[in-house]
């Protein structure tokens, strides 16, 4: 299975994982340093319904995702982010640090009140 590489102000990114193969596909997946999964309710089930925005700390936003999930990788410039996810109106935001050559994993996740 091949995922699909895009672009967005010169920022490399995949999504997907829907489904066993594509997740696995995708967590096979190298040359990315940010490693996103998005979960909800208390069995931490994927969704693939998120609005992603990556901003510089100075609130700058560098890449804009609608709809993307559940998986997301992303290839960053060494620094500090601002991550802010969204779904169903309710925002979950975090801050990571990139640094070279290391991968950085985050699990944003959303309990589900809806």
């Amino acid at each position: 299975m091949q995922l699909e590489q895009q672009q967005q102000n010169g920022i490399a990114y995949l999504s997907g994982g829907i489904g066993l193969d594509e997740s696995r596909a995708i967590q096979q997946t190298k040359g990315y340093n940010l490693h996103m999964t998005f979960s909800t309710g208390p069995s931490n089930e994927y969704v693939p319904d998120i609005n992603v925005k990556i901003q510089s700390m100075q609130g700058h936003e560098l890449l804009t995702l609608n709809e993307v999930g559940p998986i997301v990788y992303v290839n960053l410039s060494p620094g500090k982010y601002v991550i802010v996810g969204t779904r169903n109106g309710l925002e979950q935001r975090s801050t990571v640090e990139v640094k070279g050559g290391a991968v950085r994993d985050l699990n944003l996740h959303w309990s589900d009140a809806a």
